[in-house]
């Protein structure tokens, strides 16, 4: 049985990783719904209770290498089980928080360190595993199940708000992660079974010395961290950005679920164009309409442009975060992947992080986010040539 069968267990182990995205996702999709709520009960400003996001993100990029290393000893399969029971727990530990900023953040550390285990650091090592030929699509199809935790929960996590209240919704919601998404995956996650034989327990490729001494790996990086930091901006401030217009929060909403849509649709056809055309050109094309996307962004006044960037931002962003972690697994092997993987996500955390940043100080500074989303998309141009640089990788039989 290979992977072009329907039957193939492979693809099974895929659909396993995508609930095991959706359901670890969780915390960081839904947590604008909780800001206000939660902020307003305890008199927090929104620059308190919203540096809680920062604080999973930054926490999760630090992690991510000690536990990629942790992944590639191990196994993946007894991390994400132990990380979806952590995140878990702490979501619906939410339910008890204080008036106490160190307990919201302590929690938040905790759920940032966890979700790397359950993240695609964990599962593009189980799928590359199983998956050659269609390692691409099966990679899209994975990250698809945490962009349908972000069109899915956050409306669910609203009504069960003004239900039963925002403790209550935390409760249940991590009580979900527990009850049926732990389960759930524990029964068809696997990794791929090496065949019997002294010499086949060793998995082929690049250790992680060999990896950092390599100017690809390095390459990777950059382009990880110059792209990231325009698409995290654009989906913090982008609402804002059009309200500042004159567009009203509704239609600033409908060019948000836009970007999302087109974010989910991208990531389907990143993962079926990087099976059939050489990865770094495929990233390269992808970027540049992304960035030209945020160029259309900056001056937009009217919903029909601001539409057009949205999708363009949106289907554009998978050319770093879906094709980076294939590249690795072609120009590395699957030996240390969760390790170098992990150093990529920490590129892409702190990117994540410093780009929305880097909007919000302009805005203050000068009243206005054109210019600033202006010069972070010419980054993301530059990042698109950074992948002209690199070789295609192998080609695969099919």
């Amino acid at each position: 049985m290979n992977e072009n069968d329907r039957g193939y267990p492979g693809w099974r182990v895929m659909w396993a990783c995508a609930a095991a995205a959706f359901f670890a996702s969780t915390p960081y999709t839904v947590f604008a719904v909780f800001l206000l709520p939660v902020s307003g009960e305890f008199s927090w400003s929104r620059e308190s209770a919203s540096g809680a996001y920062a604080v999973m993100a930054l926490s999760a990029a630090a992690a991510a290498p000690l536990v990629g290393r942790l992944i590639d000893r191990i196994g993946a399969r007894p991390v994400v089980l132990m990380s979806m029971t952590v995140v878990g727990l702490a979501v619906a530990s939410l339910s008890l928080l204080t008036a106490a900023l160190t307990h919201l953040y302590g929690v938040s550390i905790a759920i940032g360190v966890a979700t790397i285990g359950a993240s695609a650091v964990a599962h593009s090592r189980v799928i590359f595993g199983w998956f050659d030929v269609h390692r691409g699509r099966a990679l899209g199809l994975m990250l698809a199940g945490g962009m349908v935790s972000a069109i899915v929960l956050p409306p669910a996590a609203v009504n069960l708000i003004r239900f039963f209240g925002w403790r209550a919704a935390w409760f249940v919601l991590g009580m979900l992660i527990v009850v049926v998404g732990v389960p759930l995956v524990a029964k068809f996650l696997r990794e791929r079974t090496p065949a019997s034989g002294a010499d086949s327990v060793v998995v082929p490729g690049a250790s992680i010395a060999e990896a950092i001494r390599s100017r690809l790996f390095w390459t990777l990086m950059a382009t990880i961290f110059g792209a990231s930091m325009m698409v995290s901006g654009a989906i913090v401030h982008t609402s804002a950005l059009l309200t500042d217009r004159g567009l009203t929060p509704g239609l600033a909403a409908a060019v948000m679920s836009a970007m999302g849509a087109a974010n989910l649709a991208g990531r389907l056809l990143t993962g079926w164009l990087v099976d059939r055309f050489a990865a770094p050109r495929v990233a390269a094309v992808l970027l540049t309409v992304g960035a030209i996307g945020g160029l259309l962004m900056a001056n937009a006044d009217s919903i029909g442009v601001a539409m057009i960037a949205a999708v363009m931002i949106g289907g554009g962003s998978g050319g770093e975060i879906d094709i980076n972690p294939y590249l690795l697994s072609r120009y590395f092997g699957l030996r240390s992947l969760a390790t170098l993987y992990g150093f990529n996500w920490m590129a892409l955390g702190t990117a994540s992080a410093i780009g929305p940043i880097l909007m919000g100080r302009a805005h203050d500074a000068t009243g206005s986010y054109a210019v600033i989303l202006s010069e972070l998309a010419i980054v993301t141009l530059v990042t698109a040539a950074l992948f002209l640089t690199l070789p295609a990788p192998r080609a695969v039989p099919r």
